[in-house]
């Protein structure tokens, strides 16, 4: 394969997490305090997407549940995209549209975060979750990507829209994946302060 098509992916995936940066920064400050406040408050993250943002999900609950970067007590985050034989029931038995609001209104509480990740902003299952979320008093962190499609409209003030602003799926998820470490690092960072490193 032609070199110069690897290095241009690598040189468009670099100038948009650039570009990102400061457009960005402000609104994930803002999902980092909101999370943080949820945990302390002994309330928990749920997670849900489709495809390549349903990996981001679980990674993200992976590294709450775990650890990022340093030794910390569990911290309660639940991916929605992960339990089979739910899926595969409410998909069957009512709709793929409702696989994850069903498990918000199973398990999500007032004082609840819902990590709700699109990159068009228009998948079905994930707004039907926002939806759900919003009724049960929860609040909502949307990462989404181009115009941030209807989930952008769903989202009340008291909610956080990270909406990086490019076209192309990949990019935009290569742009959420940093988010996602740039939040568990604050996270991180709210609960014990400074840098371990430090």
């Amino acid at each position: 394969m032609n070199t110069q098509r690897i290095l241009a992916h690598f040189q468009e995936s670099a100038d948009l997490k650039l570009q990102s940066a400061a457009a960005l920064s402000q609104p994930i400050s803002q999902a980092i305090e909101l999370m943080f406040g949820a945990l302390s408050n002994g309330n928990k993250i749920l997670a849900c997407g489709n495809g390549g943002s349903a990996a981001d999900c679980q990674h993200f609950a992976a590294e709450l549940v775990g650890r990022f970067e340093r030794e910390r007590f569990p911290l309660p985050a639940i991916s929605l995209t992960t339990d089979t034989s739910i899926l595969t029931a409410v998909g069957n038995d009512y709709s793929y549209r409702e696989i994850f609001s069903k498990q918000v209104q199973a398990f999500g509480q007032a004082g609840d975060i819902l990590l709700a990740i699109s990159t068009s902003g228009n998948s079905g299952n994930v707004l039907a979750a926002v939806e759900a979320a919003l009724e049960r008093e929860m609040r909502v962190v949307a990462l989404t990507g181009k115009d941030g499609g209807a989930l952008a409209k769903l989202l009340t003030d008291a909610d956080v829209h990270i909406n990086v602003p490019h076209n192309r799926t990949a990019r935009i998820q290569e742009v959420h994946l940093v988010t996602i470490h740039a939040i568990c690092d604050g996270i991180d960072v709210a609960l014990f302060g400074g840098d371990e490193n430090e």
